[in-house]
């Protein structure tokens, strides 16, 4: 299995690459999120990947981070989802925030995603909400910084904790825009 690949970027389409390595050339799958990251094209690359194979191909996955590497192979061990639609899960929600829908259960959230009906969001939630850390271990400043000011505004610690958590999924990356998302998830129950 290849797990890794360090070599020069030869070109980047919509779908996939092709980095040298060593003057072999491999295509690999790339979610959008990492296509939009890597450098310009002859400059050196680093990619984490994942070799998938099936009784008819051999497929490389490649991820900037070890992070969506480990969601996407999570993901297609779900019954339903193959590498293409674990791709687009990953092109379009950010990992961070893919933890928080699955454990807010936010299936609308998930169903955004092309070629991802209700049915298999509810699949993936339920699956994967027992398999993907919680988010209580995922927290960061952000997180422990908007709970203080809900905490300080004069709401009880375990409920202010839920709110956040299903506002936390919401993409929502400056405290400001976070805990007013929270308010309204407060100010609803």
């Amino acid at each position: 299995m290849i797990a890794s690949l360090r070599g020069r970027l030869l070109s980047k389409r919509p779908d996939h690459l092709i980095v040298e390595v060593n003057g072999v050339g491999y295509s690999v799958n790339v979610p959008v999120s990492t296509l939009s990251s890597l450098p310009e094209e002859l400059s050196e690359v680093f990619l984490f990947t994942h070799t998938h194979v099936r009784e008819d191909i051999l497929q490389l996955f490649g991820f900037r981070s070890e992070e969506d590497k480990r969601i996407f192979i999570t993901l297609i061990g779900v019954s339903g989802i193959g590498p293409k639609i674990a791709l687009n899960i990953l092109s379009t929600i950010p990992s961070e925030v893919f933890y928080g829908l699955v454990h807010s259960e936010d299936v609308e959230a998930l169903c955004r995603v092309p070629g991802l009906g209700k049915k298999t969001a509810q699949r993936i939630i339920l699956e994967l909400r027992e398999k993907l850390p919680a988010m209580k271990e995922k927290k960061d400043l952000l997180y422990e910084d908007t709970l203080s000011a809900l905490v300080n505004l004069g709401y009880r610690k375990n409920i202010a904790q839920d709110a956040l958590d299903k506002a936390y999924g919401s993409g929502n990356r400056d405290i400001e825009s976070l805990l007013k998302e929270t308010l309204k998830y407060l100010t609803k129950e």
